[in-house]
């Protein structure tokens, strides 16, 4: 997987937790609070600014784990 690849599905995980964590649909065993759900806008702003300037903290991150950038 490139650097892309893993940005994109663990963009997809945070955003899917953060969910979970901040929606009370009455017996959601993983609710803790409703401020959870700014972790999802911030996941998103995160995405939206990486498809504009290909420039993003978990993909610097990544880069320096040596993920490779391409195929």
């Amino acid at each position: 997987m490139i650097v892309t690849d893993w940005v994109h599905t663990l963009a997809g995980f945070f955003i899917m937790l953060s969910i979970a964590m901040g929606v009370d649909c009455g017996n959601n065993p993983i609710f803790i609070h409703k401020y959870f759900l700014l972790f999802t806008l911030f996941v998103g702003v995160n995405l939206f600014q990486f498809g504009f300037t290909r420039r993003c903290p978990l993909a610097l991150i990544l880069k320096k784990l040596g993920v490779p950038e391409s195929r």
